[in-house]
């Protein structure tokens, strides 16, 4: 049996020893050694900061501006000095427009201040020399006598001031001017429309008025068309035509003494007419409608006795024209029961027979004048009807302001 063997353990050499004992003690101090230490030691006194790069840029900044030609800093200088002097240039014609709108608002009397508008440039230049180029004015609600203007605006050209000084301007001399004045629709449906009337534009000089006038307890319908005139210098006129008020469908009425003037009934009016017995019987037992309407008395009787006859009379053409042109204005006082059989209240056609021409055109006119100047003149060019109104190009010359 063999005996066991049992390996002897040697100890690990420790490399750190080893390192020590190769070590023959301490070096000599070499300039090498000397220039590290003194490179770590200069680094040490400073701390470490981080840039400062917006003092730089200022730096950099003042350093480019100063390195710039002399003639491009005076160019830079002039361009501020010029843009200070505009700015105080616009501040002196802003406080110019001011007191000029107030002063006109005063002695013009106006519910408002208007817009005043000084154009040229600069303006302390043209104040020095007491001539403007041009000052626009523009007036907003101009009463007309009847109607309310929307927009009263004119540019006077070259302009002579009574001044001295921007504060002490006593008035200016326009020897012309040339504007235009607006009359809108909504003014005239707000001020003219009598229950509903309104106004709309209908070619360069017609405007046609449709709605409803309430006459005698009776909505009727109006229609009418005015044509737009210059009248004289200063003034617009208006030409009403074409005016008709409808009762329904059965009768209109035109005011007038011609023989298409009066009440008549519609088409539909005479065919009803000759559809009922009892409206035609009612309207041919009266003589002075038969003779009017020009049917011989005979058959007149005939037709009143027989309802075949009258059938055939009321339904000819004839008979329907010969109705459609009997005036029932003349009629109506004289007849009341007459009208009444025919659908039509007599107080309506009463009232109707007083409602004539000059009074619906008086009610629906658009005329207005301007006001005749102390000084100078002041005439309209030019008249147009548009989509939101009447325009009127005006002109003048020879206008004093405040003196």
């Amino acid at each position: 049996m063999r005996t066991p063997h049992h390996p002897v353990a040697h100890p690990r050499p420790n490399p750190y020893e080893e390192l020590a004992a190769l070590d023959d003690g301490p070096l000599e101090e070499t300039p090498l050694d000397e220039f590290l230490t003194e490179e770590r030691d200069a680094g040490a006194e400073d701390a470490w900061a981080p840039p400062d790069h917006r003092r730089g840029g200022k730096r950099r900044r003042k350093n480019r501006f100063a390195g710039l030609p002399l003639a491009v800093k005076a160019v830079v200088g002039l361009v501020v000095l010029a843009s200070f002097a505009a700015l105080g240039d616009r501040w002196a014609v802003l406080y110019a427009e001011h007191r000029a709108a107030d002063t006109l608002k005063d002695r013009l009397d106006l519910a408002a201040a208007p817009e005043v508008e000084i154009g040229g440039f600069p303006f302390l230049t043209q104040l020095a020399d007491k001539r403007l180029d041009s000052v626009k004015v523009t007036v907003p609600d101009v009463a007309a006598d009847r109607v309310s203007l929307a927009k009263v605006s004119a540019t006077a050209h070259d302009v002579t001031l009574d001044a001295d000084g921007l504060t002490s301007v006593r008035g200016a001399h326009v020897p012309r001017f040339d504007g235009d004045v607006q009359l809108t629709f909504a003014d005239l449906n707000r001020e003219l429309g009598a229950s509903q009337v309104t106004f709309t534009g209908e070619g360069r000089d017609r405007v046609r008025a449709d709605g409803t006038l309430p006459v005698a307890g009776h909505d009727l319908r109006l229609r009418a068309e005015a044509r737009i005139q210059r009248q004289g210098e200063r003034g617009i006129a208006t030409e009403i035509g074409k005016m008709r008020l409808d009762i329904g469908d059965l009768a209109t009425y035109r005011p007038g003494t011609r023989a298409s003037e009066g009440l008549h009934l519609t088409p539909k009016g005479t065919a009803d007419l000759a559809r009922e017995t009892r409206k035609a019987k009612a309207l041919l037992s009266v003589p002075a409608i038969v003779q009017r309407m020009g049917v011989p008395e005979a058959t007149v009787r005939e037709a009143l006795a027989d309802d075949g006859k009258l059938a055939g009379l009321t339904g000819s053409p004839r008979f329907a024209r010969q109705a459609a042109g009997l005036n029932l204005i003349d009629l109506a006082l004289e007849n009341p029961d007459v009208m009444r059989r025919l659908g039509l209240d007599p107080d309506l056609l009463d009232s109707l027979s007083g409602l004539t021409r000059p009074v619906l055109a008086d009610r629906l006119s658009l005329a207005f004048e301007l006001p005749e100047p102390d000084q100078g003149d002041v005439r309209l060019r030019d008249v147009r009807v548009e989509e939101e109104g009447i325009r009127v190009r005006v002109s003048g010359t020879g206008l004093t302001v405040g003196r």
